[in-house]
């Protein structure tokens, strides 16, 4: 006699499985806090509106916790963002768009970002976008004016 798959079994293989999202990758020569300074400096520089910043390692520190350094700037620009979320409003998870700057375990400084091509698969926006094509070129532009050597 078969046993019956238990529901958990039923209900996982009924979903669609996620797109792996594509994460961008960056080396910066500077600290975690002097990059995400000078992109912090290339977004308002670029007009585009920073809408938080968030320190990771400073909310650790607050539990008695160890985080190596991790900070992530949140930002946009409404004249991309909104026609994303005309499209599909459930893209507001994703956007304002972010980059996170960390120190990893060697000790080196990384800048990393979902590729905006995520939001295609993830929230069904046309794949031809214009805006989808802006996001990506403005995330190349910003993050390399971040990390390049002075």
């Amino acid at each position: 006699m078969h046993s019956p798959l238990p529901l958990a079994a039923l209900v996982l293989s009924a979903l669609p499985l996620a797109a792996s999202a594509e994460m961008i990758e960056k080396a910066s020569p500077h600290t975690v806090a002097q990059t995400l300074d000078r992109l912090e400096a290339a977004v308002t520089g670029a007009g585009a509106t920073i809408f938080a910043r968030i320190d990771h390692a400073g909310g650790a520190a607050k539990i008695g916790a160890e985080l190596r350094p991790t900070e992530v700037l949140i930002f946009g620009n409404p004249a991309l963002g909104t026609p994303a979320m005309q499209d599909a409003q459930t893209a507001g998870l994703d956007l304002p768009l972010r980059v996170l700057a960390y120190r990893d375990a060697d000790g080196r400084v990384r800048v990393a970002y979902h590729a905006p091509a995520d939001l295609v698969a993830t929230h069904g926006l046309p794949a031809d976008a214009a805006y989808l094509a802006k996001m990506t070129g403005a995330l190349e532009a910003l993050t390399a004016k971040a990390v390049a050597a002075e």
